[in-house]
């Protein structure tokens, strides 16, 4: 065919390595039509058109950037339209161009792809931190209903990264370490295995230059004698495979510098210590042959103990197959050895992009499996952007679940479910179905209870006992791992927390409008819609929260609804509205009522309720000395609401008790065993020797029901004779 000519906007402007629009079309016409390659050509010609005048830092015509980064797609031979995107990913942020005229010139879906590799341009944010987490999240959005978007964004990365020197310092520093926190990670859960090790290094150069120049120095210097070292392991396979009639092509591979500087780091040790630089890749033309070799090599020399991985049976959450096993090479020697099919080493190197095919709505049975993973993951992307509560959140999400390592845990019917490394029986809830996670109140493990924050280990029968009652704990934040569990969990939290402030705040007005011999549902409409207006709020219900977080106190809010009914003076009414039956507390309120901390309430003593913004109503013990001073300034009376104990209060409610025992063997012990025996639960336990050397001062965190408990648990631990003194703190 005859290859398009380029046009002035790509002429040479004295680098002799320039890729120009020539060298792309001799390239995608290796394996596209000749219509395809017009159309690729016609596209550059529009973008060309749109860039001209336009330059990069580095000085070069701006549109030598999205040839590269066709040039990228096209050597892993991706399809005309992903090319044609390329081309034209940045001209609807850089350049009057629009979506629409995208759509009308070359279709649809090359307009989908440019719209969602394009940044969000006219939206202003508070921060950079902001704008960069509200980019991701568009991209990954963008990439959920089409794949190729990301697969164009990493394309781009790469370039960008290839070309950063031209770049200010501390804004080198900026995009490597967003190259290393998000797009890495990426495309390792893809698989794209070439264009991650190479984003890696690039970002390891721009962040650390003196680190990389040394360890690079000390790799090429210590070739020579890994080489020696490979050429005869590789000698001694490729004898022993041909004796048993093993087709096999033998390569050595070269750790990437980041991998060995991130080794290096965690390990703490010098680059002499790193002996696996250099490993050893067998590919073969079957699965059976696979294992066949992975015999030979460990006849020919020991394995180490240990270091054995079977991918092939299960295989990484990308798709990566592969066996992994560690030798004692010649003089002992470790040596990494790879072995897998042709098929697999092609996946391993461009992974999803490997063999492509694009999803068609109307042929499921097309999509082959390394799709059908990476769809599965962007099925879980789409369900985190809708619990998330902004971009900030889904952005964290997204790195909690792209950084991680697998376990393989097996549920009751024998089915293998991967999860990340330190998965708990909550995260396992969570990934077999959200209501399941929602409603988790136990686990077994290998059919035996076990605690719900315990972490997993690759082979264990996992079992979760659910009740319809269950909800999750905020407790559970403090060690799920996966994305998933901590989206929901917080999304249900939020949700509870809403709907019992609304609940908390109806009860307050209630109780405020009940000595005007009022029930909130009495309050005229107009007047209440005044007072929504007043104050912003959309509805009833936004109110009732406001209130019921402790943001504004419900008797102003009173005043302000029903002024004509508020008594002045000292009058009968007057009195009547300030002696209003106590607000009972009964212990299942939830996240808006708290319990202070300093003084530790439990249902018997006399209490008092603290108005605390952001928290709703903050239960004291009538008496105490961090709220006693403020209570008698005139203007702190709102913030207090008359409370009691309901008689059927129930929980477990935190007491602090202290006890001066005699510094004699097994005290601890027997205090300890009382409190079990009387029902009581220790959540902390604290030690401090008397300077008298003869007495130990005792402090138990007790969870109790009530006062009775906690004076059964006293009077038994009175009886001890090594208990000198016992006081309630």
């Amino acid at each position: 065919m005859t290859k398009p000519a380029a046009s002035d906007t790509s002429t040479d402007t004295g680098h002799d390595d320039r890729f120009l629009i020539s060298d792309l079309c001799d390239l995608v016409g290796g394996y596209m039509e000749q219509d395809q390659v017009r159309e690729v050509y016609r596209a550059y010609l529009f973008g060309a058109q749109q860039h001209e005048g336009q330059h990069r830092v580095s000085g070069e015509p701006y549109i030598y950037h999205p040839i590269a980064v066709a040039r990228i797609l096209a050597e892993m031979h991706m399809d005309m339209h992903s090319i044609i995107a390329s081309i034209l990913h940045d001209v609807i942020e850089d350049t009057p161009a629009t979506r629409k005229q995208i759509e009308e010139k070359f279709g649809g879906e090359v307009a989908h792809l440019v719209d969602g590799v394009s940044k969000l341009t006219n939206i202003k944010f508070k921060n950079k931190i902001e704008q960069q987490a509200n980019n991701i999240q568009k991209v990954l959005l963008a990439m959920a209903k089409d794949i190729r978007v990301i697969i164009i964004k990493l394309a781009d990365r790469l370039h960008n990264m290839r070309t950063l020197d031209a770049l200010r310092p501390e804004k080198r520093r900026r995009i490597a370490q967003e190259t290393l926190e998000i797009y890495t990670p990426i495309a390792n859960r893809l698989g794209i295995y070439t264009l991650r090790h190479e984003l890696e290094d690039l970002a390891f150069k721009a962040m650390h230059p003196m680190r990389y120049r040394v360890l690079e120095a000390a790799v090429a210097k210590a070739s020579g004698h890994r080489k020696e070292l490979i050429t005869t392991i590789n000698n001694s396979f490729s004898a022993r495979l041909v004796e048993m009639d093993i087709n096999a092509e033998i390569k050595s591979r070269k750790k990437h510098l980041y991998s060995l500087y991130n080794k290096m780091r965690y390990k703490r040790i010098p680059f002499s210590k790193v002996l696996d630089v250099y490993a050893v890749r067998v590919l073969v033309d079957s699965v059976d042959e696979c294992y066949r070799v992975l015999g030979i090599v460990h006849n020919l020399f020991k394995p180490i103990p240990g270091r054995f991985k079977d991918y092939i049976a299960i295989p990484k959450s990308n798709g990566y197959q592969s066996l992994h096993t560690a030798l004692y090479g010649p003089h002992g020697i470790p040596m990494e050895v790879q072995i897998r099919t042709q098929e697999m080493d092609l996946f391993a190197e461009s992974g999803i992009a490997a063999h492509w095919l694009y999803k068609a709505p109307d042929d499921e049975a097309r999509v082959n499996s390394a799709h059908a993973r990476a769809r599965d993951w962007l099925t879980g992307i789409l369900e985190m952007q809708q619990t998330a509560g902004d971009s900030l959140e889904f952005l964290e999400n997204i790195k909690v679940d792209l950084f991680h390592d697998e376990v393989y845990v097996y549920t009751p019917d024998g089915d293998i479910m991967k999860l990340p490394r330190n998965a708990t029986p909550v995260d396992f809830a969570y990934a077999v179905h959200t209501d399941i996670g929602n409603t988790c109140v136990a686990a077994k493990l290998d059919h035996s209870f076990a605690p719900l924050n315990t972490p997993l280990y690759s082979g264990q029968t996992v079992e979760v006992i659910t009740s319809p009652s269950g909800r999750p704990n905020p407790a559970w934040l403090n060690f799920v791992v996966t994305a998933k569990a901590r989206s929901n969990i917080r999304n249900y939290l939020k949700n509870m927390q809403s709907d019992e402030a609304i609940a908390q705040g109806r009860r307050l007005m209630d109780r405020c409008l009940k000595g005007l011999g009022l029930r909130l549902d009495d309050v005229p409409e107009q007047a209440m819609q005044n007072f929504l207006d007043e104050c912003g709020f959309d509805s009833v219900n936004e109110l009732l929260e406001d209130i019921g977080m402790g943001n504004r106190p419900p008797n102003l809010v009173a005043r302000r609804l029903v002024p004509e009914r508020i008594p002045h003076g000292d009058s009968e009414e007057t009195r009547e509205m300030k002696t209003q039956a106590p607000l009972a507390i009964h212990g299942t309120e939830g996240m808006v009522v708290s319990y202070a901390k300093c003084c530790h309430p439990i249902p018997g003593d006399q209490i008092i309720g603290v108005i605390s913004k952001g928290r709703g109503i903050v239960i004291h013990r009538d008496g105490c000395k961090n709220i006693e001073a403020d209570r008698v300034q005139a203007n702190s009376a709102d913030k207090y609401v008359d409370v009691k104990w309901s008689d059927d209060a129930e929980g477990e409610f935190t007491s602090v008790i202290r006890l001066d025992v005699a510094n004699e063997p097994g005290v601890l012990a027997r205090t300890a065993t009382v409190v079990s025996d009387e029902g009581a639960n220790i959540s902390n336990v604290e030690l401090e020797d008397n300077k008298d050397g003869f007495t130990t001062t005792i402090t138990y965190h007790l969870d109790v029901k009530d006062r009775n408990h906690l004076a059964r648990v006293l009077r038994r631990l009175r009886r001890i004779p090594n208990v000198m003194r016992i006081m309630r703190l």
